[in-house]
């Protein structure tokens, strides 16, 4: 009995294990693509204190699954393979911007890329220079640096000269109380290059493994340090 009560525990212990780390890549079902509960009732009353100043806080992209992210990384990848690059170069030039799958903080549904909708733009919007000078999301930029904190959200990859990883982006906010779980999580249970060496992600296993290492330290460790513990 004792030994058939062990093993029951066992299970449950790795089921859940197994559904955690799902999450965390963003490997769970999610087809809406729904943002945590708990980070939508906070970005919804970030929102209305925004409309009150005349800003409509947007939510342009906010959950991520896996596989959203897997046709990512393999558009860019066949793009620059075409062009005759080594696969580590290929590797570099994708996280200037694009995460690699399964590493994304969009798979938490606590991060999002936001926009003022009330603003007169075109062509792209996730553009720094569109945050900064006369820019057309100057005032959501202003607004967000005097409140965001307010609401428990914070910036992700801040224009700071020390941070490594990621190049800064005005636009992607993080809801604190979730996502420094998530991200702690994270470094203890994924094993980085066990798990993208699994999975069917174009050239991945033609990266080096000390890139995948190098690439955990600068970019999923390269964020605003109110992010972490």
């Amino acid at each position: 009995m004792i030994r058939l009560l062990c093993c029951i525990l066992l299970l449950a212990t790795a089921t859940t294990s197994q559904i955690d780390q799902k999450k965390l890549t963003g490997q769970s079902p999610n087809p809406k693509n729904l943002l945590e509960k708990e980070t939508l009732a906070a970005f919804n009353l970030m929102k209305a204190a925004a409309a009150k100043d005349g800003i409509n806080l947007t939510v342009v992209s906010g959950y991520r699954s896996f596989t959203r992210q897997t046709q990512i990384w393999n558009r860019k990848y066949k793009k620059y393979a075409a062009q005759g690059m080594e696969p580590d170069a290929i590797f570099d030039k994708i996280v200037e911007y694009s995460t690699v799958p399964g590493t994304s903080r969009h798979h938490w549904g606590t991060d999002m890329d936001l926009i003022d909708a009330n603003a007169t733009y075109s062509g792209s919007v996730l553009v720094p220079s569109k945050f900064h000078g006369t820019g057309p999301f100057c005032k959501l930029k202003d607004w967000m640096e005097k409140h965001s904190s307010e609401y428990d959200f914070e910036l992700v990859y801040t224009m700071n000269d020390n941070r490594t990883g990621f190049k800064y982006e005005p636009w992607h906010y993080s809801y604190v109380p979730l996502s420094r779980k998530r991200y702690n999580d994270y470094l203890t249970t994924i094993d980085l290059v066990s798990f993208l060496r699994s999975e069917n992600i174009m050239g991945m296993d033609k990266i080096s493994e000390e890139r995948i290492n190098r690439y955990l330290e600068e970019h999923i460790k390269g964020v605003n340090p109110k992010l972490k513990d």
